[in-house]
Formats: C-alpha cells, structure tokens, sequence
C-alpha cells in the first residue's frame, strides 16, 4: 500500500496528534488519505452515522483529513471494564464482553477484519497513515498483536518512530526501541522527536547523535504546542482548564476509574471564565467545597464508578453540595435511585446498587442489545436545537414530576432529566456541551446563582488541524515523508 505507519516508543508519545497533522498536510496538499488503527484500546469513543463504535482518536482524524469517520478506519475498539478484561467491538459492534480468549481471536476474526479494512482503503484512497498502539517493542506480545509492526508488514508500509522528548529519557526509549525489533527494524525510515520544549539548537547535538548511532533519519523535532488540542484515547493525556479570570466558575470533573468519552468536556474550553479540574481520592474537603458545579462523566463501568465515589466518601459529600451536579451516561445513572445488573452483564460482583438517588430514575442492565446511535431533537420546552450521540448498554427509566422534567426532546420522545434552574441533571447525549445553546444555558444557570453577569458564545469549536498541520510542515522533512508514503508508485502521483 502506498501510506506510512506512526509508532510511538511509548503510549502518550503523540501519536494520535501526529497522524492527524499528517491527514490534514496532505489533505491540504491534494491527496486523498485515510487514517486507520487496526486496534484501539480506549473508552473514548465515538458513534458513526451508521451507528457503529470506533474510537474518538480515528474519528478526529477523519476529520483532519476532511472524512467522514467510518467503521473500517477502526475496525477493532477495546474498552476496559476492569484491570484484566474488556469489552471487545469488531467493527463497530459488540463482538464480546470479554478478553478473555484475546489471542485466538487476534489470529482469526481480528486480523480478518483488520485485511478487510486495510484491502478497502487501499482500493478507495492514495495512501493510508497508520496509527499504532502503545510502543512496538513490547516483545511479550509480538507473537500475536495485530497493531504494530504486524500491520507494517500486513500493509509493507515505512515506519515512522514518535518519541516524547516532553517527558525525558527519548535518546534511550528511540534507540532502545529499536534493539528491541528485531529483523523489523529495517521498515524504520525515520525519527520524530515530539512535543519539544525550549532552544531547538540545544537539541542539535542530539538529532546528530541519534542519526549516527542508529542510522536512521531524524525527520524533525515538533516544538510543544501550548493550547493547541485535540480528543485524545489515552487517559494518561487527560487535561485540564484554567482561567485567568477573578471571576470564574469552578468545575470539578470525577475521574472514574475506566473515565470514558472524556472529550465531552473540551467545549467548556472555549469559555474564558470556565475552569475545570479533575477530582480524584487525593482532591481535599476544602477544594472540593469550593467547586461551583460537579461533573459526573461517563464510565465503562458504572458499579465500579459508583463503588469508587462510596469508598472515598463522595457519595456523602455529593448529597450535602451546594452546587450544580450533572451526569453524562454512566454518570447520569449513578445520580438515579437503582442501577440494576441481575445477569451480571456488565460485573460480576453486584446484581444491583443503590444510586446517589439524586434523581429519580432507575437502571437496568439486563438488554444484550447496546444502544449506539446519533441523536438529534431539542433543548425540552424549546426550539433551541441539540445534537450528540449514545452509547450505553443500560436502559434508564425516569420519573418525570413537577420538579424534575425531561432534560431535552430526542425524536419526539423526552430524554434525561432536569431538576430546578439544572441544580442536579443528567443526560446519556455525549457532545451535549458541544452544543452552544446547552452549554451557554447551563453555564448561565451557574453564573446566576453566583451573581456573575450572564452572557452566551456562539462559535464553532475550532478545529486545531490547519495550525498542527502547519506546524508539520515547518518541522518536518516533508518531502522526504511523502516520497516515503509514495515510493512504491514510482513516482509520487498527482494530487487529486
């Protein structure tokens, strides 16, 4: 296939951020790209326009490479549910629960499926960059993974190495990679040192040393881009949001253990009095008495999320806060009375919880059928219009009264809950805040209560692929890396 493949010396060395530069680069230099990961391990994740689960990372990628984001993109997504199994998606549909027999299914319908998608986009498309996953070198699995250097020789694409130099150690962790690989190393065209901070020139010295000692090209060493994000798979990349303002609403975000589909919260970075923090055992009473509201986002395992919050006492601390609470998918199922599992779909510990009872709704486990879909409707008692998507394999069933009506109105049915002025509310729609006019009501709501003047933003999120891309280009050989995506054409063809 024509394309090359990003693999990292570590996971969070900026792979994900670098593919989708890459798309939009070549994108905006006339060629048609496809970003592809043949596996993801990530609670990110995103429906298509078909319904159909791939990670959030391949989706945005997509979009940096002006795509509408497809199942063969991602063919494989795991999800975590606890520290030894998750749940298995083989494109875009629950294949399995479990991990449990991982292996057999890499070698049978993982690699099948990861063939397919591959066969699709080299028949559909110019070149193809691929993701991999974690570090290559991990030689514990090089028998059976199907997401490094497996699809290198699968597509016979060029590998390029991402290294963090952010985080220290990157001379070691490049060169030790590629000890490690083994006859694989020879698909090793090039280096990229990433998210570099300071005088460049003081790096020279090293750029010079690796090119020496390993042979291989340095193509570039990408500077560290301060405010400039993208929705990222990896946990380890959760970030949070400051302002500079004296007068700002304070939010603290729970992180779950097995957080999911924390992009969810990347809008409220656009308001410039918004701040958000993420609360986990170690936050104090004082700073979490502070907050002005408290997100509950959602997680792959809502019995393990709700037994974390009792253990350290959230659950108390939760029922006596002042503030605004609101709850996204497995969060908004906490906030109910009962969450119910009497065939241990999604653990193997409890049949059922009780909830925060915060809200009254109950849940229940019990379907086999996972909803996944895009939605879109209206904010409930308005024309103002909203739009998101689901996944939840829980069903909730909500008690509407005179105090807590439907939170908004999916396809003339009403959906999620929402007590007086939004004080506790929950909603299984991710990208609820992307929205501007849910998010400016709701943010409103917290500036009344704290006596701040009200006001709205409506813009666009904007996306941040023309800036890394340019970027890129000024870091990288450029040159050097398309005729590496090319070469098997001869000559490197015509933009489209």
């Amino acid at each position: 296939m024509n394309g090359i493949m990003i693999q990292g010396t570590s996971s969070g060395s900026g792979k994900t951020f670098i593919v989708a530069g890459l798309c939009r680069l070549l994108t905006n230099m006339g060629f048609q790209v496809c970003p592809f990961k043949s596996q993801n391990m990530s609670n990110n994740a995103y429906v298509t326009h078909d319904g159909l689960e791939i990670s959030t990372a391949q989706a945005v990628q997509a979009g940096a490479a002006n795509l509408r984001p497809e199942v063969f993109m991602n063919p494989i997504l795991l999800k975590p549910r606890h520290d030894k199994s998750s749940e298995i998606i083989l494109n875009g549909k629950v294949f399995s629960p479990s991990t449990k027999n991982y292996r057999n299914f890499t070698q049978n319908e993982g690699i099948n499926a990861v063939r397919k998608a591959l066969n699709y986009i080299s028949q559909n498309f110019q070149a193809v960059i691929i993701e991999g996953a974690g570090s290559p070198a991990e030689i514990n699995l090089n028998s059976f993974e199907i997401v490094n250097m497996r699809i290198s020789r699968e597509a016979d694409v060029p590998v390029i190495l991402i290294a963090d130099v952010d985080r220290g150690g990157s001379l070691a962790a490049v060169t030790g990679t590629l000890e490690l690989l083994g006859n694989d190393r020879k698909r090793v065209k090039g280096i990229i040192f990433n998210m570099f901070r300071g005088d460049i020139e003081l790096f020279k010295d090293a750029v010079k040393w690796t090119e020496d000692y390993t042979g291989v090209k340095v193509l570039g060493v990408v500077p560290f881009m301060n405010g400039v994000n993208i929705a990222d798979e990896d946990s380890l990349n959760i970030t949070e949001h400051h302002s500079s303002l004296s007068k700002k609403i304070l939010i603290g975000i729970m992180r779950f253990p097995g957080i999911s589909n924390f992009s969810d919260f990347d809008a409220l970075k656009i308001e410039n009095d918004t701040e958000f923090i993420y609360i986990d055992e170690n936050i104090t009473l004082k700073k979490f008495n502070s907050l002005d509201a408290v997100i509950l986002p959602g997680t792959k395992n809502t019995f393990s999320a709700l037994k974390w919050l009792r253990d350290y006492g959230f659950d108390a601390l939760l029922r006596s806060f002042r503030g605004f609470i609101f709850g996204i998918c497995g969060g908004f199922q906490i906030l109910g009375s009962e969450i119910a599992d009497d065939y241990y779909h999604e653990n193997h510990d409890f049949t059922r919880l009780d909830g925060l009872n915060l809200l009254p709704l109950k849940t229940n486990f019990n379907s086999e059928n996972k909803i996944t879909r895009q939605v879109s409707g209206f904010i409930y008692g308005t024309d103002k219009k909203i739009s998101g998507y689901e996944i939840h394999f829980g069903r909730s069933e909500c008690y509407y009264n005179h105090e807590f009506l439907p939170m908004f109105l999916i396809n003339d049915e009403p959906e999620g809950i929402c007590g007086h002025e939004m004080r506790v509310s929950g909603t299984y729609l991710h990208g609820a805040f992307n929205n501007d006019n849910f998010r400016n009501l709701w943010l409103n709501n917290i500036r009344k209560n704290k006596n701040y003047g009200e006001h709205e933003t409506h813009t666009v999120i904007n996306n941040p692929y023309d800036e890394i891309s340019g970027i890129l280009s000024k870091s990288l050989d450029v040159d050097f890396i398309v005729d590496l995506i090319f070469h098997r054409a001869g000559t490197t063809p015509q933009p489209v």
